[in-house]
């Protein structure tokens, strides 16, 4: 689950180059790319993208939008991984195509799946938690559930001097306050949260910041202490994908 595709300065895709193709290592064959959270990037085109940042891992994807039947592409796949972009996009052709239940069923059966900005959205119990427009109006906010914590990716808590609006640690304890069983992470730039069964990696320099309801959020910087948060911490987010 990245944050985000790219930092500034750097090449599409670059600074998750390393732990992608580590991830990915004896399932490179089908690899299914989900685009729909492209709104302004043509699929073709954003496939392309991909595909080209990650050439030079070894890794080419199959975008599930070419398929006449994406149900069976994603039971036939390797991997999956779903772009960024819009999470209210993303999640209503998630709905409308029918593949959020099987995604969930066949990851959590072991298939590798790998998400940035809206993709790691796509991870969480809900999309609650995204810092996307509803520009379209899904039939659901539940989510994959693939991990029992929201995410809010490209977290920042830069404000602008001019700007008197909220800020985005202030937006969260606004979640928190009404969905007070929940945890969120906020993951800034240039992080990575990577589970493998019940445990988590916490991959970058910058940490992240944990939010639960009657709790002082605070910057958490180890492995080690983002497991034992998320033990001691359970959220009891409900997660229905049907």
């Amino acid at each position: 689950m990245l944050s985000n595709s790219t930092n500034v300065g750097e090449d599409y895709l670059s600074y998750s180059k390393g732990i992608i193709r580590e991830f990915l290592h004896r399932h490179e064959q089908n690899i299914i790319f989900i685009p729909y959270a492209g709104v302004t990037i043509d699929w073709d085109e954003y496939t392309v993208r991909v595909n080209e940042a990650l050439n030079d891992c070894g890794i080419s994807v199959n975008s599930i939008h070419k398929s006449k039947e994406p149900l069976k592409a994603i039971d036939r796949a390797s991997a999956i991984i779903i772009g960024g972009g819009n999470s209210f996009q993303l999640l209503n052709l998630l709905y409308e195509y029918k593949l959020l239940y099987l995604i969930r069923e066949k990851v959590l059966e072991g298939m590798p799946f790998i998400g940035w900005s809206a993709g790691a959205n796509m991870a969480c119990p809900t999309l609650k938690t995204t810092n996307d427009m509803p520009i379209v109006e899904p039939a659901s906010f539940q989510a994959l559930g693939l991990v029992d914590f929201q995410i809010n990716p490209h977290y920042t808590e830069e404000t602008l001097p001019t700007h008197g609006g909220e800020s985005r640690p202030m937006r969260i304890e606004e979640y928190i306050k009404t969905n007070p069983g929940s945890i969120v992470l906020g993951l800034p730039e240039g992080m990575i949260i990577r589970k493998y069964n019940d445990t988590f990696r916490l991959i970058g320099e910058k940490g992240c910041k944990v939010f639960k309801f009657g709790m002082a959020s605070r910057w958490i910087q180890t492995d080690h202490e983002l497991n034992e948060f998320l033990h001691n911490n359970s959220s009891n987010e409900d997660i229905d994908c049907t």
